[in-house]
């Protein structure tokens, strides 16, 4: 199961290398795609996704507005009266479902659910503010991210966008996204999964995510979390792996060996890197190739017990001077 944001595409792009190794990897295992990008319905994914050459159909897709809704579910009666805040990728969803779909407060919606949309303004956020007022309402967030890889740069995601509702009415939503657990159960339902891997480009959500429901997360080095990231990693947002870009799903993953002096000093050798760690000394000892020097680094970093400010960390292992 993949992210799509950062791992498949940026923007109307597709990375690099990522098609070909999709495709690769669909003669030997099914491939899921799963977004927290509520702004599109799954066939307009799963067009998408053809246009740059993939086979995908719309039963590929499991995106946060079906988990939203799945979640909405066990909320407010069926055939309820919903205030969407958010786009047809998210109101199409919520129809489909039997709800009733309202864009306005005064007509005293059962819940709201709410999710991205680049067309979202004020006006929008402040009809879910006056429905949110009342306490007993339930509030369904598609997701929380707070930034959007796009092709020219980094833009403000939907969390940005509940935040500014949350500082109105004082409350936060139930989230049905990625870290959370309600889209990976969807995904798994659909799927029918069995041995799963779980690709993404963000640690706070695909990997912590994937972690905590007990499925093996793999980071992507083509998104948004970097070297310096993955190095700061906390524990629940550790990938098990981690790849310079989507041609490492086919290649052997190196094995990490660790060592030790008997002064203390802990090595770790991935492929033809190996770093070392004295103390509070983090040092590079082999640089070998950038993604095994950082697979090194975090190992003996994350494995030594000690939070990454507290360290002194050699510049080569982030790119920096």
């Amino acid at each position: 199961m993949t992210d799509l944001d950062g791992v498949v595409y940026r923007g109307r792009n597709a990375i690099p290398h990522a098609v070909e190794a999709l495709t690769r990897a669909s003669l030997s295992a099914r491939v899921g795609y799963i977004t927290n990008n509520a702004s599109r319905r799954p066939i307009d994914v799963a067009e998408h996704l053809e246009r740059y050459g993939l086979e995908v159909s719309e039963d590929d897709v499991v995106t946060s507005s079906q988990a939203g809704v799945q979640l909405l579910s066990t909320l407010v009666p069926a055939g309820s009266t919903v205030l969407v805040t958010g786009g047809l990728g998210l109101s199409s969803i919520v129809e489909a479902a039997g709800f009733t779909v309202t864009s306005s407060a005064e007509d005293s919606p059962a819940a709201v659910i709410q999710g991205f949309s680049p067309d979202l303004g004020w006006k929008e956020l402040a009809e879910a503010s006056f429905a949110l007022a009342d306490p007993a309402i339930p509030w369904v967030a598609t997701n929380m991210d707070w930034s959007i890889p796009v092709e020219r740069g980094i833009a403000p995601g939907n969390g940005t966008l509940v935040s500014a509702v949350h500082q109105a009415v004082g409350r936060m939503p139930v989230v049905a996204g990625k870290p959370e657990r309600p889209i990976f159960d969807a995904a798994v339902e659909r799927f029918g999964a069995g041995r799963t891997l779980f690709i993404g480009d963000r640690l706070d959500t695909d990997i912590k995510g994937a972690n905590d429901v007990g499925i093996p997360s793999v980071l992507v080095l083509t998104g948004i979390d970097q070297a310096k990231q993955v190095l700061a990693a906390d524990q629940r947002s550790r990938p098990v792996f981690v790849l310079e870009d989507l041609r490492g799903l086919s290649e052997p993953y190196p094995v990490t060996v660790r060592r030790q002096d008997d002064d203390g000093t802990r090595y770790v050798t991935v492929g033809s890197a190996t770093v070392a760690m004295r103390g509070h000394v983090v040092r590079v000892l082999d640089a070998g190739s950038d993604i095994d020097r950082l697979r090194a680094g975090a190992a003996l970093i994350w494995e030594s017990g000690l939070a990454i400010y507290g360290l002194d960390v050699d510049p080569q292992l982030y790119g920096g001077e």
